[in-house]
């Protein structure tokens, strides 16, 4: 059963590690996390993706959960070059969130050079991955996904499945679009018969 709160060493993500997140509300995830970097000027993101990939990140589209001028895509041609891209952004630190868009499962020398480049650059590393393919060089690895509610559309499920430096959790959580902020869902709101949801 989801525990009531969210411990402030797991949100946001360790800066300096690579982490990871897969399932249908990966890329919520990854934006939610980044939204407390994206602050000051220039860009707070970079998002690194397959060029073939049909499915488009549409900037304005994402709006409500960071600026679009906050947000750099850069789009690939293969994944050598996804991970090439994502070393060197890692590495520079400007950007203080990477979001690393893989196609295949990483293997140990592969994950261990983008856990080295985060640590150079005081990054934190975010790859998107499809299910079931997961480094073992990373920190954290979560699985996120929509909570059907009849109450609220916007609820989450966030599983931390692997966590280096503590143990793993399951949080019921949405996004407050107005104060824009991650709010956590007490279990007990969600039972039936239970209290409806906060504000």
């Amino acid at each position: 059963m989801p525990t009531p709160s969210l411990p402030a060493d797991l949100f946001p993500l360790r800066a300096g590690r690579v982490h990871e997140v897969t399932g249908p509300a990966a890329a919520a995830f990854a934006l939610i996390q980044c939204h407390r970097g994206a602050t000051g000027e220039g860009a707070a993101m970079l998002w690194v993706r397959p060029g073939w990939n049909p499915a488009i990140a549409f900037p304005q589209g994402l709006a409500a959960l960071i600026a679009p001028e906050r947000l750099l895509i850069a789009e690939t041609t293969q994944e050598t070059d996804t991970l090439a891209v994502a070393e060197e952004a890692l590495t520079d630190g400007s950007l203080p969130f990477v979001l690393i868009q893989t196609t295949r499962p990483l293997n140990l020398r592969e994950g261990r050079r983008l856990q080295l480049a985060a640590q150079a650059g005081g990054t934190t590393g975010l790859c998107l991955t499809p299910q079931d393919m997961g480094s073992n060089a990373a920190q954290t690895r979560w699985h996120c996904a929509p909570v059907f509610s009849a109450e609220d559309s916007t609820l989450m499920l966030w599983e931390l499945k692997k966590n280096k430096s503590g143990t793993p959790g399951a949080w019921h959580v949405r996004w407050n679009w107005q104060a824009h902020r991650l709010d956590v869902v007490s279990p007990a709101s969600l039972r039936p018969g239970g209290p409806d949801l906060p504000d």
